[in-house]
């Protein structure tokens, strides 16, 4: 039998049907939208988080009065301790001419200078910073703390900035992610039961079809392809809309915002790839499962 006979039930099948079709139809179209603003979102989200990580310091603050001897010991502990990835020594001056950089009315009425010497301490996992601040300056009994050298003045860490960015990305990635999940599942159960209405609508057809030697391929096969349908419809409209938005509104923003023009974001195309794919695959999901519950044969 040909194709075009198949293609033909179908469409003949979605026209009965056209209520529920539409809603399968917009279920996918909604789906496949916020997966496509889902991908880039969590791309440039864990390249952004990466990037903040990837700057965790932890900051060494030497007394005033150290000298040489003091600062190649206090050096080679820090080597020498679990959780250091690299030690950048920088002095007072260099402290000073960076903070006058950045802020140069608050530091030319200044006599003196009031920076330390500091060591500047990338930690070989971001995670571990507080781990590292508290092998660096280990808590007292009192509940105060000490420092492993006498040299060191005070021990800080910017991991608690950090994590406060870290946590809001997270969050940010598993409600989007947590939506799509919730989309895709809604999509399979409205496609399922747009095929549920189809066999139920053709019942006396598909009864008619088995008298006569109709094989269950062959009975299957439209309705398969009536939910295929439905999904390839809905992701095309999908690329269309995300289209648009990234003409009409991503493309413009690019020069100004350096998280649209991330190079770690999928391509366009490889995207339109993805949810043509997922469309006829959630589809397919929906129909295989209504088939198997609902059409006996």
């Amino acid at each position: 039998m040909r194709l075009g006979f198949f293609l033909r039930e179908a469409l003949r099948s979605i026209s009965r049907n056209a209520v529920p079709s539409f809603a399968a139809l917009a279920s996918v179209l909604v789906t496949l939208l916020v997966l496509g603003v889902f991908i880039p979102i969590v791309q440039a989200t864990t390249g952004a988080a990466n990037e903040v990580r990837g700057r965790v310091l932890v900051n060494v603050y030497l007394k005033a009065d150290v000298g040489q001897a003091d600062i190649t010991r206090v050096r080679e502990r820090l080597n020498a301790t679990a959780n250091v990835g690299s030690v950048r020594f920088v002095t007072k001056e260099q402290a000073l001419r960076e903070e006058q950089r950045k802020n140069p009315e608050a530091y030319e009425l200044l006599g003196s200078n009031p920076l330390p010497d500091t060591f500047r301490i990338t930690p070989s996992d971001p995670d571990k910073a507080l781990a590292l601040v508290s092998a660096l300056a280990p808590e007292t009994p009192g509940g105060g703390r000490t420092t492993v050298d006498p040299a060191i003045d005070v021990v800080k860490s910017s991991k608690d900035d950090t994590q406060k960015i870290l946590t809001a990305t997270r969050v940010v990635k598993l409600t989007t992610g947590l939506l799509a999940v919730l989309l895709v599942i809604a999509s399979i159960l409205l496609i399922s039961n747009t095929i549920r209405l189809s066999v139920f609508s053709r019942r006396r057809e598909v009864q008619v079809m088995k008298l006569v030697g109709a094989t269950d391929g062959f009975i299957r096969f439209p309705f398969v392809i009536e939910g295929v349908m439905l999904g390839a419809l809905g992701a095309v409209l999908a690329v269309l809309a995300l289209g648009v938005m990234k003409v009409a509104l991503v493309d413009p923003l690019v020069s100004d915002f350096a998280l649209l023009s991330s190079p770690q974001t999928i391509s366009f195309w490889l995207l339109v790839v993805i949810l043509l794919g997922a469309g006829v695959g959630v589809s397919a999901l929906g129909s295989a499962i209504s088939l198997r519950r609902f059409l006996k044969v």
